[in-house]
């Protein structure tokens, strides 16, 4: 075996070397004796220079024959195809790549029965057409005896499928990494060099690894796809464009936290002159945020009288309590400009942002467009409530998510709480709804200071024309 082999060679190379330092010894302090100061010179040098040279031979022949004996011993006969196969999994990225190698070699050259078990869900991941390994008493004698939380690394099976503690007296062996079992019963075991078993559990783990991470990534990638293609799909409820009104400028801005939101907004004209503008915010995140904001999008889109806003209310209630989601309601602006009588009829549901930012002699006021509904989908709703408010040309109507007011800087202080976007949305009132909402993403932006955003940001700004 390559581990006695090795122990031999080193002690063959030990004693060449304590031969050679005796004579080196001897040869030096021969001449010293001699009491000869030029022959003392000339022969310590020639002893150190043959010397070292030995030394560097025996190191370099003692380094061969170990390759010799590992060669032999790991790379021949019956522990050679087992090297074969652990040279194999190298190139193995998949369960499936396992399990042609396994077959390759060894089944067909090994004659081994294999068995690969994930011990976690108690599932069979490759067994081989043979009578050890498709025995149900097998089974059921290596469930018994190799529990799930079985020692990492390799153990021996004897006879009767339990463990052993020398591979003289084995049957087969068992390869153990993270709950993974891979059992191969090969009746000539105790010819296999043990130096190949840790071996062979060192590569187990890198292709357990190396599966893994690439099953991930697999999934990562086609989890983004799918998710790409929802947040398509979520982004066409959305209007790609905004419609041209007479008398009112309407823009936008929509940005997910993640690929998916709970946000939205629309614009409907109703009329020449009454137009419907709608924002609203679902709770939490994700998929199911995503389903209820669909959801609602397409309840307003398929109801014909859009002018009826506590019927529209009520039919959103009702299609999100048909979901059973439990936990998902929605927060909901709904307003009708009407630019003929120039007002703006609404039903506030909850939202906090809503403002009216109208010119005065003193310069730019602002007017909240106050709640007057509570949460739409969770609770029950009895009367809803339609405000009005008078509009005037030039006001700039500002619908905004939570992510927009509750955007903290480093001490924590939220932007809705400040005087400074006070300041600012007076400040760009006098420009366009684009402008406008640039000035206000741009100080969201410097107020965070750079950092990630921590809830979707969507706003919706429209101004009364003459």
């Amino acid at each position: 075996m390559y581990r006695s082999r090795k122990r031999i060679i080193s002690i063959v190379g030990n004693v060449l070397l304590s031969v050679i330092i005796l004579y080196s010894v001897t040869a030096i302090f021969k001449p010293i004796l001699s009491g000869n100061p030029y022959t003392k010179f000339f022969s310590f040098l020639t002893s150190a220079i043959v010397t070292s040279i030995i030394i560097n031979l025996v190191h370099k022949c003692s380094s061969f024959l170990k390759f010799k004996a590992k060669e032999n011993s790991l790379y021949t006969r019956e522990t050679g195809i087992i090297s074969e196969f652990i040279s194999s999994m190298r190139s193995c990225y998949s369960l499936d790549d396992l399990f042609e190698q396994i077959a390759r070699v060894l089944e067909e050259k090994a004659d081994c029965a294999v068995l690969l078990i994930d011990k976690t869900k108690n599932y069979v991941l490759y067994n081989s057409p043979n009578r050890i390994t498709t025995s149900s008493s097998v089974m059921n004698n290596l469930e018994l005896r190799f529990s799930a939380d079985w020692k990492e690394g390799y153990s021996f099976i004897g006879d009767e499928f339990g463990v052993v503690s020398s591979s003289r007296t084995a049957r087969g062996f068992l390869i153990c990494h993270d709950k993974i079992h891979m059992y191969v019963m090969c009746r000539y075991t105790k010819l296999i060099d043990t130096e190949i078993f840790p071996v062979f559990h060192e590569e187990f783990i890198r292709f357990l690894q190396r599966s893994r991470t690439i099953t991930d990534l697999s999934e990562i990638a086609s989890l983004s796809r799918e998710w790409k293609q929802l947040a398509d799909t979520q982004r066409s409820f959305l209007p790609p464009v905004m419609p041209k009104i007479d008398k009112l400028q309407v823009a936008a801005y929509f940005r997910p936290l993640v690929n998916v939101s709970g946000d939205y907004y629309t614009v409907l004209p109703i009329s020449p002159a009454k137009t419907l503008l709608m924002l609203g915010d679902v709770s939490g995140k994700g998929l199911a945020a995503a389903l209820v904001m669909g959801l609602v999008m397409n309840t307003v889109k398929i109801l014909e009288n859009k002018e009826d806003l506590p019927a529209m209310i009520r039919a959103i209630h009702k299609a999100i309590k048909g979901m059973k989601l439990q936990d998902k309601y929605t927060v909901i602006f709904i307003g009708i400009v009407d630019t003929e009588r120039m007002v703006i009829n609404y039903v506030n549901a909850s939202m906090s942002d809503p403002l009216i930012i109208t010119n005065s002699p003193s310069g730019y006021r602002i007017r909240p467009l106050t709640s007057n509904c509570s949460l739409v989908g969770i609770i029950d709703i009895d009367e809803v409530v339609v405000a009005e408010q008078k509009l005037f040309r030039d006001d700039v109507i500002l619908m905004a998510s939570d992510g927009v007011s509750e955007v903290m800087n480093e001490e924590g202080v939220e932007l809705g709480d400040t005087e400074l976007y006070d300041e600012t949305i007076k400040s760009s009132a006098a420009k366009t709804p684009q402008e406008f909402i640039d000035d206000v993403v741009n100080l969201i932006m410097e107020y965070n200071g750079g950092k990630k955003l921590r809830d979707d940001v969507t706003m919706m700004v429209a101004k009364v024309g003459r």
